[in-house]
């Protein structure tokens, strides 16, 4: 294949996963906006802590094996990976539109999280195995981005669970079935980077023992996962929890709460992706740093914003809020275009699913914490200044990590390719 004929096909390998990506978060952000029909729907749920808890086993399950996930794509075929756990995934989205008791959603969100562990790790890998330096922050940020549009348009349910014609069942019936159809085209238009047999025998076939111990010894993934983790546990606590933090804190509607939670930080973090991917793959003609340093700056820009959301509802100040939701969003493009792509300088192609799915297990674990613990505090009627706060201090932790990240310098900056 011709180098003008490869860049076209890798760019198609991202328009081709858009879609999936899209529906990977929209089929697991769309409950969230919805939380107050479903729990009138199903009243064995009864409490915050329930309903924390249903989120949270989601993201044990996820974060359990996504490693594993990442393993079996590296060692045999990311479409293959890919276009499964779509199938998987949809018919279980499908499935749970059609449960009646909180024990049938409590499985059907376990369900959802055996089979969507095992996307992302090889999605991103695969765009990393197509894309160089030169776009490969690009790449991902454009990826990501549908997972904000997929995050967006489940602040839309909100707005479908309200209306007595639909219900919040008919939204997880229409985006299963669109899943469904659309994991068969994708399994004959995708494809594998191609890998010759030498190349394959020398660097692709590590037993799983391998991969962790080659990943678990290498001090810069470490600080990594960290870097990864400590974020994103705010993260899951805003895409899960903060339609019902502006419900409750400003009485509005469950409809104009889904969009207002989603909508502003999920456009800031689109065009945050879009530049912050552009500025990393500049930044990188000049330095192999250049995206710990882009990614550093929207961890800089997290800390302030977390402190806005926290403290908005005591000041009642819903514009502080919808203000402070933006600039997280732009912190949050910066630092999520970027991962993969830091990722990819401090480890092989051969295991970058894999190290992906550890950053995943560890990450999403804690998420998994923090929306369970975050349902017992607001039980407990803990003020969310505190909370957020405490948030905050780990994004300030996070920006000193990504700095001590060391990156190999075994890449030719130019072109992209791996020195021999």
């Amino acid at each position: 294949m011709s180098s003008v004929n490869s860049m076209k096909y890798a760019w198609l390998v991202v328009a081709l996963l858009f879609p999936v990506a899209l529906l990977n978060y929209l089929d697991r952000q769309m409950i969230s906006a919805m939380k107050s029909s479903v729990m009138l729907d199903i009243p064995d749920i009864e409490n915050n802590a329930n309903w924390g808890y249903m989120l949270g086993q989601f993201k044990w399950v996820y974060a359990f094996l996504s490693p594993l996930g990442g393993y079996i794509a590296d060692r045999y075929s990311k479409r293959f990976t890919i276009c499964a756990s779509l199938f998987v995934w949809s018919t279980i989205t499908w499935i749970t539109g059609r449960v009646h008791s909180y024990e049938e959603l409590l499985w059907t969100r376990t369900l959802m999280g055996v089979s969507e562990a095992f996307y992302i790790p090889a999605a991103l890998a695969l765009i990393a195995d197509y894309h160089s330096t030169l776009t490969r922050s690009k790449a991902v940020g454009i990826h990501q981005i549908a997972i904000y549009c997929g995050v967006l348009l489940g602040g839309f349910s909100g707005y479908i669970a309200d209306e007595p014609k639909l219900t919040w069942r008919f939204a997880f019936d229409i985006t299963g079935i669109i899943g469904v159809c659309y994991a068969l085209p994708l399994m004959f238009l995708l494809r594998d980077v191609p890998v010759d047999a030498s190349s394959q025998n020398a660097r692709g076939k590590l037993s799983i023992i391998e991969a962790g111990k080659a990943l678990l010894t290498n001090f810069s993934f470490i600080l990594l996962v960290l870097y990864f983790t400590l974020p994103a546990i705010a993260g899951w606590v805003v895409r899960d929890w903060m339609p019902a933090i502006l419900q409750k804190s400003f009485n509005i509607s469950q409809g104009v709460a889904g969009i207002s939670a989603t909508l502003y930080w999920q456009v800031a973090a689109i065009f945050a992706a879009l530049l912050g991917g552009w500025i990393s793959d500049r930044w990188m003609l000049k330095t192999s740093r250049g995206r710990i340093y882009v990614s550093a700056i929207g961890m800089a820009l997290i800390i302030p914003a977390l402190f806005g959301v926290g403290n908005s509802a005591g000041l009642d100040s819903f514009s502080l809020a919808i203000f402070s939701l933006v600039l997280f969003g732009i912190g949050w493009g910066f630092f999520d275009c970027n991962n993969m792509p830091i990722l990819s300088q401090i480890v092989g192609p051969n295991l970058r699913a894999t190290g992906y799915g550890i950053m995943n297990l560890v990450s999403i674990s804690c998420g998994g914490f923090a929306d369970w613990g975050f349902g017992l505090l607001q039980d407990q009627k803990v003020p969310l200044n505190l909370i957020f706060g405490f948030f905050a201090s780990m994004a300030l932790v996070s920006v000193l990590l990504v700095l001590l990240i060391q990156p190999r310098e075994d890449k030719d900056l130019v072109t992209g390719k791996e020195k021999s």
